[in-house]
């Protein structure tokens, strides 16, 4: 029996443990550790009552309290009657003659000084009463949200400090604080964050980048949820920490594109014609839809204006859209005539009209014709109408769509500055429209260009930021043309997945036969896979869909390259001789007229070309020529090294 100041202490957090004056001192049973544990964690009198409800609920009322006067009684031989303080209807501990961990514990939370969080993290030893099984479902219940209270005061303090040890530089412990309350609780993102921004201090950006991408795949799988806005942006902060440009300008509106497509009005004097029309409208709302940067106005609300007389202008405010399309049908014998125009419902002006007329023999047919006639006439100019707003606005008032057109042309310029520009606007786009597919496909193309053009800064990090960016683009876009092509190329020539970059491009250019610079990504890709043939059928046919394309000289490169992996070196060299003057895929193109020069016995030519490669790249090697070039078969590789061997390259 103990008398006098404080004579236990209770350990609470991890293993149970009592301690006495004398060193420790065993309980009989899991139940009487319970009975102590929970007195100390009360504080106060309870009721007789409750605990035995606590620890012997399931049994029947007279043995449940013939338990609790047994358990009483030996509690009191141990650690005596000025310890265990009881009367006919509460039991309580002294709180002058114990102490324990948590109220330890929580006493230093108060004080919130950085020495007492510190001895404070060091109390925690493991989950509350690790091993304390009593098996009653009123103990569980209560165990459980006690559980779930000490874990979050135990992470909210591994937290605090971590941010202070990263601030004092000592990233280190940050981290291990991280992921010391990662391990408690898997879903604390400021937990994640801290860790993120440490991998950074320590200068490891592609764990951090790895980091995000697992939490990024954990929150979608257990919780069908993406990353908190704060999560993302310690992530930005660690994708922007080196060599990338941070547009920190403020933004106003996070709003896409939009048009209203009003009922056409029949003019056929035929009010059973008035279906034709409705099904057009219909059919062009929903190929319109399909458009994932531009929001459609729902049918219902569009055809609130039929048999009105409208002012665009004033539809545009009604709806809040920017742009209205309007039209006509008129049926004269076997024939039909449509005409339509876009109308930008700011300025009231028109930027397409057109006509178009066809057989009337099947109205269906010709429905669906006629719809893909308009959206395919009108996506452009939409588009190009978009563009010429975006470098009208002031730079406060963008929003998603705009920094992704803005990223487009810079895209297009093919200079390492430009490159950081596009994916600063790609960026934001993301980060003002986290489910904008295009723009994370575009963003995974800038690092297929940085690749291509050589200003790859930290090679680990953008192989797997591109792999990041692509597999959202094809997860938020599986029918975006644009996300996929773009996702392919990344996931193809950056992270050297060919085959699924080529499956992902297939998609994308079947989804849309128009677009030319997807054609242009599997031409490379087909290239690498060891088809060149079909390479150059289809960078060809690019060539054909956009005579006046930017990346021309891009296009050739792809054809010089398909020369040599078919064994064609004249043609290489020819090819290659006209597209030096111009930085887009020079360096892949480079390559391929070293190799064929040396394999032509063109040496002079050769170590000429071998020289400026080495001035673009002067890490290049033998060595990582697999990792700077994406060749798969191997006898097309082995080509490809001993013809740069041969020119001089550095094994």
């Amino acid at each position: 029996m103990f008398h006098g100041e404080i004579t236990l202490h209770l350990k609470l957090l991890g293993k149970f443990e009592l301690t006495g004056p004398a060193g420790q001192i065993a309980l009989s049973s899991t139940k009487l550790s319970a009975f102590m544990a929970y007195l100390a964690l009360a504080a106060k009198p309870v009721s007789r009552e409750h605990l035995t409800t606590l620890l012997w609920g399931s049994y029947f009322d007279d043995q449940a309290r013939q338990n609790f006067r047994q358990a009483l009684v030996r509690l009191r031989k141990l650690i005596g009657t000025d310890v265990l303080i009881s009367d006919d209807q509460t039991v309580q501990l002294s709180p002058a003659a114990v102490t324990s961990d948590v109220r330890q514990f929580e006493s230093l939370l108060r004080s919130a000084s950085e020495a007492d969080l510190r001895q404070a993290v060091s109390l925690l030893d493991g989950e509350l009463l690790a091993g304390i099984d009593v098996k009653e479902p009123a103990w569980e219940d209560w165990l459980s949200g006690e559980r779930h209270r000490f874990g979050k005061l135990a992470c909210d303090t591994l937290v605090a400090l971590g941010g202070i040890d990263l601030a004092q530089g000592c990233a280190a412990d940050g981290l291990a604080h991280a992921e010391d309350c990662i391990q408690r609780d898997m879903f604390r993102e400021d937990a994640h964050r801290l860790a993120i921004q440490a991998y950074v201090a320590l200068g490891r950006r592609a764990e951090a980048l790895k980091h995000f991408q697992g939490l990024t795949e954990l929150l979608k799988q257990d919780l069908n949820t993406a990353p908190e806005a704060a999560t993302v942006q310690a992530y930005e902060n660690a994708r922007v920490n080196e060599g990338f440009a941070n547009d920190s300008h403020p933004i106003a509106s996070n709003r896409k594109p939009s048009i209203a497509v009003l009922p056409f009005a029949n003019l056929s004097n035929d009010p059973e014609q008035d279906y034709f029309a409705d099904g057009m409208v219909d059919e062009i709302i929903t190929a319109l839809s399909r458009i994932h940067w531009l929001f459609v106005i729902a049918r219902n609300s569009s055809f609130t204006y039929k048999g009105r007389a409208v002012d665009v202008k004033q539809v545009g405010r009604d709806l809040d859209v920017r742009y209205v399309l309007e039209g006509s049908v008129r049926k004269a014998g076997s024939r039909v005539r449509i005409g339509g125009q876009l109308i930008d419902t700011e300025t009231g002006a028109a930027i397409w009209a057109d006509r178009i007329e066809g057989e009337l023999q099947d109205i269906f047919d010709l429905q669906d014709k006629v719809t893909a006639k308009v959206v395919g006439a009108i996506a452009p100019k939409l588009e190009r109408a978009e563009i010429e707003r975006s470098k009208r606005k002031p730079t406060g008032s963008l929003d998603a769509y705009d920094y992704y057109l803005r990223g487009l042309p810079e895209v297009h310029k093919w200079t390492c500055e430009a490159n950081e520009k596009a994916l600063t606007h790609f960026y934001r786009a993301i980060e003002l429209d986290p489910e904008f597919a295009s723009a994370y496909g575009m963003a995974a193309r800038c690092y297929s260009q940085r690749k291509a053009g050589g200003w790859v800064v930290d090679r680990p990090f953008e192989i797997i930021e591109a792999q990041r960016l692509a597999r959202r683009a094809v997860e938020l876009g599986p029918d975006d043309a644009v996300a996929l092509s773009t996702a392919g190329i990344a996931l193809a020539f950056v992270a050297g997945e060919l085959e699924a970059g080529d499956a992902l491009i297939e998609k994308g250019v079947a989804l849309n036969p128009n677009l030319a610079w997807a054609w242009l990504f599997s031409g490379w890709v087909k290239a690498w896979l060891g088809e060149p043939d079909d390479a150059i059928v289809r960078i060809t046919r690019v060539m054909n869909l956009s005579p006046q394309d930017p990346s021309l000289l891009s296009m050739s490169r792809g054809i010089v390259f398909a020369h040599f992996i078919a064994g064609r070196y004249e043609g290489s060299i020819a090819t290659a001789s006209v597209t030096f003057n111009s930085p887009q895929n020079a360096f892949i193109a480079m390559a391929a007229a070293t190799a064929s020069a040396t394999h032509l016995g063109r040496m002079e030519e050769a170590r000429r070309t071998v020289s400026q490669l080495l001035a673009a790249d002067p890490a290049l090697c033998c060595a990582n020529l697999r990792e700077r070039f994406p060749i798969k078969r191997d006898e097309d590789f082995a080509r490809w090294t001993e013809g740069l061997r041969k020119a001089g390259l550095p094994e």
